[in-house]
């Protein structure tokens, strides 16, 4: 866990406003807009600072949210608003568990930052939300093993919204140059694969909302 003096665990600084920064920002959003899959870039927290087209389109039809929009923060969408299972295929297990465990990556890298904080009392907030991070996350990262975690090359069901693609999956591919690792940003492309091919067998309901927060596949513990 990186430190600052006294022991207390460090904050990634904003990314600088700088004329030279924002000039490099803005190359890589035309970058991006040329890529035909979704991209984006994140910072330490998730919130998303460039998007481009293909991006918005495979979320068009989510609706308002006030602090969970994909083009806002990405963990809080996946995590918190109510449409998420209508994008991101097989939404609890292939989404929102690695999104818990990625969560509490950067909490033990940046516990003091404010907004993971934030995020953490909504968390707290959801009883079977809480459950599922307090008790059944350390349970399923020992079941599926620490390299089950990682982002880059995860390949996770997608329901896109053009009926082109529809139900298909989606390889996430993380490519990060590095003015944009130093800035301590990451940029992931959702590729998605060929709809043709056969889709894997459900694992359970898709396509449906949900109330926020809600998860069902960790139980609360029993009184």
């Amino acid at each position: 866990m990186a430190t600052q003096a006294g022991g207390q665990p460090s904050v990634p600084q904003p990314v600088p406003d700088s004329p030279e920064v924002q000039a490099y920002l803005r190359d890589c959003a035309t970058l991006l807009e040329a890529v035909s899959f979704p991209s984006f870039v994140v910072d330490h927290r998730w919130d998303v600072l460039l998007s481009n087209s293909a991006f918005a389109s495979l979320f068009q039809r989510v609706g308002p949210h006030p602090t969970a929009m994909p083009n806002a923060n990405f963990l809080r969408f996946v995590l918190f608003h109510p449409d998420a299972a209508g994008v991101l295929g097989e939404h609890e297990s292939r989404w929102c568990l690695p999104m818990l465990a990625h969560f509490a990556a950067a909490v033990d890298r940046c516990g003091h930052d404010p907004q993971l904080q934030s995020v953490r009392r909504e968390i707290a907030q959801d009883p079977i939300m809480e459950a599922a991070y307090r008790h059944g996350l350390p349970h399923w990262i020992r079941a599926v093993g620490e390299a089950a975690l990682a982002t880059d090359g995860a390949v996770r069901p997608l329901l896109h919204p053009d009926p082109r693609w529809g139900a298909t999956e989606c390889r996430i591919v993380e490519e990060t140059p590095g003015v944009l690792r130093e800035l301590g940003c990451t940029r992931f492309t959702l590729v998605l694969r060929d709809p043709r091919r056969p889709a894997p067998a459900a694992r359970g309901p898709q396509g449906t909302r949900r109330s926020a927060g809600h998860l069902s596949v960790v139980p609360a513990p029993e009184s």
